[in-house]
C-alpha cells in the first residue's frame, strides 16, 4: 500500500503530537464568515493565504493572495506589504488549520493596523462558500 502524504496533511498532525509548536499571543477573529465575505466583496478586506508554496500550488481560494509564513518570518518590507494591502484595509489571514494564521497575524500586526486571523482552514472556508481557484 502506497501512502501519499503532503506537507499540508502532516502539519496539523505534527502540531497535535507536539513535534512542532507555535507560541502565539493573538486570538482568532470573531468576525463571522458572512462578515468576511461581505468585507472581501466590498473591497474593505484582503484574504492572505500564509501556507507554503507546495500547499498553495495544490489548491487555494480564488480570492486569496499568497504570502507564505516563511516569507513573513524572514521579514517583509513595508513597501512589499503596500503592494499587497491597500491602506485602511482589513487583512484576514488563513492557513490549513488556523495555527499559522495566528502566527502570521501577530507578525503582520507589527506593520499593519487591522489583521484578523481566521480559524477555519482552506477546506472549511471552501465548504463555507469561498470559491477555489481553478
Amino acid at each position: 500500500m502506497q501512502m501519499n502524504l503532503s506537507l499540508r496533511s502532516l502539519i496539523p498532525f505534527l502540531l497535535y503530537i507536539g513535534l512542532i509548536s507555535v507560541s502565539i499571543a493573538a486570538d482568532h477573529t470573531k468576525d463571522s464568515l458572512d462578515t468576511v465575505k461581505k468585507n472581501l466583496a466590498e473591497k474593505k478586506a484582503v484574504l492572505i493565504d500564509v501556507r507554503e508554496q507546495e500547499e498553495w500550488d495544490e489548491e487555494h481560494l480564488k480570492q486569496a493572495i499568497h504570502l507564505p509564513l516563511s516569507k513573513i518570518e524572514d521579514g517583509i518590507t513595508a513597501e512589499e506589504l503596500q503592494k499587497i494591502v491597500p491602506r485602511k484595509t482589513i487583512v484576514y489571514t488563513h492557513c490549513a488549520a488556523g495555527i499559522r494564521s495566528l502566527k502570521a497575524a501577530k507578525l503582520l500586526a507589527k506593520q499593519l493596523p487591522d489583521v484578523r486571523p481566521l480559524k477555519p482552514g482552506v477546506d472549511k472556508l471552501h465548504k463555507a462558500g469561498f470559491p477555489m481557484a481553478e
